[in-house]
């Protein structure tokens, strides 16, 4: 069955139809923190969220319990900044309302309450200055980047948005992006920002840890050399932090797939057994972890009175194939960020340290 699947045309998150991403950062003197915006179509997308780290930093995440009002939401917020990056969803809030995209509140097409959810990973003072962190005319400008992609647009990875400062076992985090398609048509896609307290790098061969999920073709990853992973341990172990600052790995999981507000809550929950599977330890107290996951609702889940030959409702069993994707692709979104992320001040990264592993790797 699993051997069906194939990477999206572009493997990002893109591949979801109406989804547009925009990256902003500070990049100038002493900084190193940036913002990423995930904007949905008008009207929005169901969403949902499950954090499992100790130390989140978080914003409307309330909104999108299934028990509350509001039933889409038109973007989502991913940054540096820990919580003083929050703030970068206050010029997201300002941008949708411009354009009259939020809940309606009144009669009148500008009376609307833009409800948008964020979640931010600590970088402060990676690039030197404390005091430099995302803010609300960074989001303003990820957003409207973001409105300025076409639809289906490739998604710039690595060191950039809010994968600017981030930073991962001691190396350079960064963001990624994978997507699949299931049989029968529904595409299943992430965007993980790579930020966290333990490794993505398996410390007895080299690699990393989630490479072996990548779709055929995916990671050309050559086993390096025991001198080259040697030489990679002791550069790495001497770039680390101890105690480690804090960190978390954040993002976002997306489908096609009609679902609930409820559906998309455990769609969240089960991605971080893809974080789990793609960095070690995870969900520690240094760590925010936090998943979103949302639907674009527009291919529909097989009808109720259908059932499979182990007698399952088809709905079930539609979902749990979403489920398992949902976990294989964040994680293979977490490789690309790691593989993908560049040299940040004295911090390495993962290429500096396996040049001949990554020979191959195009990102």
């Amino acid at each position: 069955m699993f051997d069906e699947y194939k990477v999206g045309p572009r493997n990002a998150i893109t591949d979801v139809a109406g989804l547009r991403v925009g990256h902003a950062a500070y990049t100038d003197t002493g900084a190193m923190t940036g913002t990423t915006v995930l904007l949905g179509p008008v009207g929005g997308f169901v969403a949902g969220v499950d954090v499992r780290g100790g130390a989140p930093g978080t914003r409307e995440l309330d909104a999108l319990d299934p028990r509350n009002l509001v039933p889409r939401v038109e973007a989502i917020v991913l940054s540096g900044g820990s919580a003083f990056g929050l703030d970068a969803a206050g010029g997201v809030v300002a941008w949708l309302a411009e354009q009259g995209r939020g809940f309606p509140v009144g009669t009148e097409p500008h009376q609307v309450v833009p409800v948008v959810p964020a979640a931010a990973l600590f970088d402060l003072g990676r690039g030197g200055d404390w005091w430099r962190r995302p803010d609300a005319a960074l989001g303003r400008e990820a957003v409207a980047a973001a409105a300025a992609e076409p639809e289906h647009a490739v998604v710039p990875v690595g060191s950039v948005g809010a994968g600017t400062g981030a930073m991962v076992g001691g190396i350079r985090g960064g963001l990624g992006t994978a997507s699949v398609v299931l049989p029968g048509g529904v595409t299943v896609a992430a965007l993980a920002v790579v930020n966290a307290a333990g490794s993505a790098v398996d410390p007895v061969g080299g690699l990393p840890y989630a490479a072996g999920l990548g779709l055929p073709g995916e990671f050309p990853l050559a086993p390096p050399a025991h001198a080259e992973h040697a030489a990679a341990l002791a550069r790495a172990a001497e770039a680390a932090q101890d105690p480690p600052s804090l960190n978390t790995t954040i993002g976002i999981v997306a489908t096609d797939a009609v679902l609930t507000r409820a559906q998309a809550q455990k769609v969240a929950g089960v991605a971080h057994d893809g974080l789990a599977r793609a960095i070690r330890p995870v969900h520690t107290l240094y760590d925010g972890d936090t998943i979103f996951a949302v639907s674009t609702a527009r291919v529909p889940l097989p009808a109720h009175d259908h059932t499979t030959p182990y007698g399952v409702n088809a709905e079930a069993a539609a979902l749990t194939l979403i489920h398992a994707a949902a976990a294989d692709v964040f994680a293979r979104a977490v490789v690309h960020g790691v593989l993908a992320a560049k040299r940040g001040g004295a911090r390495p990264a993962y290429q500096d340290l396996y040049p001949n592993a990554t020979a191959r790797y195009g990102g």
